[in-house]
């Protein structure tokens, strides 16, 4: 993919010809690749793509000095989860956040009934999302997010079938 164009939503069309004329020709790998990101843009929204929650479905707060805690490679190891236990409340949110499909998003808003999000890189960049069901109420599917420059998280970029390579 050119120009690190992966890491940000794009509409399918784009998706396919930047493909293309880079690869310039279609194998099944090619082929997987445009039918996983065309089921991942396909997906309905939901508040746990953008910010970690907990298991009773609430939106869960970053643990006190947890950016300073992450920063350590050990705490990172993927392999070393299972020795977390003293710190179950950063392992949650680690686990929790690894499951969000965006990057850079923070609570604006968590009111009684919906709950407010903001990308932290481009603050126009506002949803809301009913707490009941945790479905967005302006927006049906991640499809209709391809006008706005939304990161992708790197599990996002794993669900689609793109490798991670480190910026």
């Amino acid at each position: 993919m050119p120009n690190n164009a992966y890491y940000r939503l794009i509409p399918m069309t784009t998706f396919i010809i930047d493909y293309y004329s880079n690869e310039g020709y279609a194998d099944l790998q090619t082929l997987n690749l445009m039918i996983n990101y065309a089921q991942f843009l396909k997906k309905d929204l939901s508040l746990e793509m953008f910010v970690p929650i907990g298991p009773d479905y609430a939106v869960l707060k970053e643990p006190k000095n947890y950016s300073s805690w992450k920063s350590l490679k050990h705490n990172n190891d993927e392999n070393n989860d299972d020795q977390l236990t003293v710190f179950e409340e950063y392992r949650q949110y680690k686990n929790a956040e690894k499951k969000c499909l965006f990057k850079g998003f923070e609570v604006a808003y968590n009111g009684y009934s919906v709950v407010r999000i903001v990308a932290g890189y481009n603050k126009e960049i506002e949803l809301s999302f009913n707490k009941n069901d945790m479905l967005c109420q302006t927006f049906k599917d991640i499809e209709s997010l391809t006008d706005l420059e939304i990161c992708l998280s790197p599990w996002a970029l794993k669900m689609i079938g793109i490798k991670n390579k480190e910026r």
